[in-house]
């Protein structure tokens, strides 16, 4: 999906002087090239240093797992950068979410489809509960989604206290157990067999060609991308801009809810520690590939690849026997580094498009 911006909401400026001539920016320019570039060069370089990179079963496999939690994580949070909003409890998001699907497969034995529905149904009531508190008081997003991650991090410990002694639930549903060791090669036709692909992959892509198609074809995500754009102009075009708020915020908390689930399936267990890794993915990943943190602009296939390139780093740094502290130490600085080059590009990209033929 290519990044979608908000359509213009107000009336057609004055006349003005003319402007200089611009020229189309070029190829490089592409935030999503260039992840897809340093994407390859690390999965060169790492196959280079540690054959074991490149094994289908030990690798790829758990590699395109853990992709596919946080591409979903990302997704959680770009649709609140939509609106230039933040949710700071995209995690607790998850982790409560995750908690009531557990409690509806241990407690009432319910089938997969129908726990996970549950859990959805969660994550979207909390997410719009957030936007609608934002929508109602005019206070910050960061304060008031910060006010609710901690909330939920108290309601999360006293309800796993309470259901399974704070540790987490035991009960493996039907077809939980397929999601975390089968992938499609699992599934063969006599000498015909499937790629290596996990089966929760099939989930993640769904849930982007569903966000994607939203901002870019449905009614309701090109007004979101308009009141993030600019809420004052929205407002005076009609757009209920208080309802777009809520939506995007229960679009996020739905999405988290799905990444709860997405890692449950791959850890096996339902337990409180779900979502305290999410927040500084969810951020990076759709920044990386170019969604704007103003608000008004958004790349699904960018957070994608946001995502695939902070896990193919951790996983890279991990084979190479970098302690958790040395992970946490260059994960962060190439990050930086990627951020600053994606920044560089983008500021000559601009120059070279506003400048003379």
């Amino acid at each position: 999906m290519k990044t979608e911006t908000a359509p213009e909401a107000s009336a057609a400026p004055p006349a003005a002087e003319p402007r200089p001539p611009t020229r189309a920016l070029p190829v490089w320019a592409n935030p999503r090239l260039g992840l897809l570039i340093v994407i390859a060069v690390l999965v060169a370089l790492f196959s280079s240093l540690t054959p074991a990179f490149l094994d289908p079963r030990l690798t790829l496999a758990p590699l395109q797992a853990d992709i596919s939690v946080y591409a979903v994580v990302g997704l959680a949070q770009l649709a609140v950068l939509s609106l230039g909003h933040m949710n700071m409890a995209v995690g607790r998001m998850a982790a409560l979410s995750t908690f009531a699907m557990g409690l509806a497969y241990d407690r009432l034995g319910v089938p997969l489809l129908v726990g996970l529905l549950v859990g959805l149904a969660v994550g979207a009531g909390i997410g719009a509960l957030a936007g609608l508190l934002i929508a109602k008081t005019g206070v910050n997003s960061f304060v008031v989604t910060l006010a609710l991650d901690f909330g939920l991090l108290g309601l999360v410990t006293i309800l796993y206290t309470w259901a399974t002694g704070g540790v987490s639930f035991a009960v493996q549903p039907s077809g939980l157990s397929a999601l975390r060791f089968d992938t499609f090669a699992d599934y063969c036709m006599g000498e015909v067999c499937g790629p290596r692909i996990p089966l929760v992959v099939p989930i993640a892509v769904a849930a982007a060609l569903g966000v994607g198609l939203l901002f870019r074809r449905a009614r309701l995500g090109r007004e979101i991308l308009m009141t993030g754009s600019n809420p004052v102009a929205a407002e005076l075009s009609g757009i209920p801009t208080h309802r777009r708020v809520v939506a995007a915020h229960a679009l996020s908390g739905l999405l988290a809810a799905l990444a709860g689930f997405l890692l449950a399936a791959n850890n096996g267990a339902f337990s409180a520690t779900i979502g305290e890794s999410f927040l500084l993915p969810s951020f990076l990943a759709p920044v990386l590939g170019g969604t704007l943190l103003a608000g008004g602009a958004v790349s699904v296939l960018g957070t994608a690849l946001g995502a695939t390139l902070t896990q193919v780093i951790y996983k890279g740094l991990n084979l190479l026997q970098f302690s958790l502290e040395e992970l946490k130490l260059y994960i962060g600085l190439v990050l930086l580094a990627a951020l600053s080059l994606d920044r560089l590009r983008a500021v000559l990209a601009e120059r070279r498009a506003v400048s003379p033929s």
